[in-house]
């Protein structure tokens, strides 16, 4: 079993910061794929920002040159560093982590989801 722990949601004004941070921890393997994902009252989740075993990030296009996805392997943790953030960024915000297990000689796929954080942007 792999559980994550999410971090760092509240209350910013337009234009302020945060840092959301999604610790994963369990029967891990290797780690892949890490996401922050989101979802406003009254629609549908939608992927903000994700980032590969190797480093390399994608993001919505709304969130582009704001946002950055980064990831400590060393720790199973990713982080996502929102800057200039604006109301419309406001949503509960969660975390998608992929990986393997190994357990008596097999392998074992999983993905897993944070709590979620709630992210709310006002002044």
């Amino acid at each position: 079993q792999v559980q994550l722990v999410e971090s760092g949601g509240g209350l910013v004004q337009p234009g302020g910061s945060l840092r959301l941070s999604c610790a994963a921890s369990g029967s891990i393997f290797t780690v892949s794929a890490m996401d922050w994902f989101r979802q406003a009252p009254g629609k549908e989740r939608e992927l903000v920002a994700g980032v590969t075993s190797g480093g390399s990030t994608n993001y919505a296009d709304s969130v582009k040159g704001r946002f950055t996805i980064s990831r400590d392997n060393g720790k199973n943790t990713v982080f996502l560093q929102m800057n200039s953030l604006k109301p419309e960024d406001t949503a509960r915000y969660y975390c998608n982590v992929n990986g393997t297990t190994r357990s008596v000689g097999l392998l074992r796929y999983w993905s897993a989801w944070g709590q979620g954080t709630l992210v709310t942007v006002s002044s």
